[in-house]
């Protein structure tokens, strides 16, 4: 073991005795941040991720991933350097959230479908938050005002996707490991046809009856999502620790003083540090801001943390990577670019989506209404996460089928 390693396990340790001191001289409000911790676990993540985990295991069983890893190829490959199937991981993590993206990742790297490069690309710009977090918790719940929602939505996955552009520059190309097919085959296999042929044998090669994979589908994603409440409660009460000790006011102290350099308003620096640790707690603080405040710049404060996800969820993005060699670096890289992209997407596109939104819509919103201020409920939760993930599935399919029509063309 080399020295920084020596002297960053010390370090470790030294944080761990003293936050168990913490909790001993503090019961009751490390009592109170578990059970905060456990309601954020249960009535929001438990519900959004949990059914989204479950079906993304039984498609990888049945080869649907092969399916349209085969056919989202022309697209992903030359795009963001990673195979066909990482279009297939960008829809599901787009609908279902974190860490659902880097969960897929690790098992195309068992099934050895990625390499160590491709998946942490893959990871890199498939960590996003879920549409119905977006929606639900932080414009109605948190800001009371359904008129953001185009707003956040939008600049968050456009930034996921200017992420996979920029980290297709990581790592070595693995062109070489991809054999491109021969002439005499494209000529009596179509690529429809090839992407059943992939999906059959990927079936053929799992071999697992219907129940088979249901109950490890069930059982790997009941393990995953308490490993996700564990950290989710973990964090809770480190943040109280901080609080009851006051030193996270230093930490309030110097955003604020970094704020006021760049000209933006120091308020926000409740939000901006607490979304450093958890992302429920940013956002929250995003939407409690006083009103003076524009809202362009509580919105961009929400965008960041949204897109940075909060130690809370890179912990879980490091657990479910545990057992593959990809590493946090890239990951760590690609989240600040995303929470430097997104909230400038949100300055950049405020006058074209809030032109007419100046004040709060969600009194008077119909759709509103079908949402829980902050726990949305199941059929909710299903009927937005499938609609998502297959408008992106669609959207991709139409590139590949663009971007191959052109290749053809342009062979001509």
């Amino acid at each position: 073991m080399t020295a920084p390693k020596r002297i960053m396990q010390i370090w470790i340790i030294f944080a761990l005795l003293i936050f168990s001191i913490l909790m001993a001289m503090h019961p009751v409000e490390t009592w109170h941040a578990s059970v905060r911790g456990l309601s954020i676990w249960w009535d929001v993540l438990f519900p959004s991720l949990f059914p989204f985990l479950v079906l993304s295991e039984l498609l990888l069983g049945f080869g649907i991933v092969h399916f349209l890893g085969t056919l989202l190829n022309p697209l992903m490959r030359p795009l963001f350097r990673v195979p066909g199937s990482g279009g297939f991981v960008f829809a599901v993590s787009c609908a279902s959230g974190y860490p659902t993206g880097a969960k897929l990742t690790a098992q195309l790297w068992e099934q050895k479908l990625v390499t160590r490069e491709e998946g942490e690309r893959l990871v890199a710009f498939t960590t996003s938050s879920d549409p119905i977090f977006m929606i639900g918790a932080v414009s109605v719940g948190f800001f009371h005002n359904t008129s953001i929602a185009p707003i956040l939505v939008a600049s968050h996955y456009s930034a996921a996707f200017l992420v996979g552009v920029l980290m297709r520059f990581h790592g070595q190309s693995t062109a070489k490991l991809q054999p491109a097919l021969s002439p005499s085959h494209e000529q009596h296999q179509n690529r429809f046809l090839r992407a059943i042929y992939a999906m059959h044998t990927a079936r053929q090669a799992d071999g697992r009856t219907f129940g088979e994979l249901l109950r490890h589908a069930v059982s790997s994603s009941l393990r995953l999502i308490i490993i996700v409440g564990g950290l989710v409660v973990f964090f809770s009460v480190i943040m109280e620790l901080l609080v009851q000790t006051g030193w996270l006011g230093i930490l309030y102290a110097w955003t604020e003083q970094g704020l006021q350099l760049a000209g933006l308003p120091p308020s926000l620096s409740h939000s901006l540090v607490g979304g450093l640790f958890e992302v429920t707690l940013g956002a929250k603080e995003a939407g409690a801001t006083a009103s003076s405040i524009p809202l362009i710049f509580k919105v961009a404060a929400a965008s960041f943390v949204l897109s940075w996800g909060g130690l809370s969820v890179h912990a879980q993005i490091m657990s479910v990577l545990s057992n593959t060699p990809m590493r946090y670096g890239p990951f760590l890289l690609a989240r600040a670019i995303h929470a430097a992209i997104a909230p400038l997407l949100v300055i950049l596109l405020w006058p074209v989506l809030m032109a007419n939104a100046s004040s709060p819509a969600f009194l008077n919103s119909p759709f509103s209404h079908s949402i829980s201020s902050s726990h949305p409920g199941w059929s909710y939760i299903g009927a937005t996460g499938i609609l998502v993930c297959v408008s992106i599935l669609f959207l991709l399919l139409c590139l590949a089928l663009l971007s191959q029509l052109m290749l053809k063309r342009s062979n001509k």
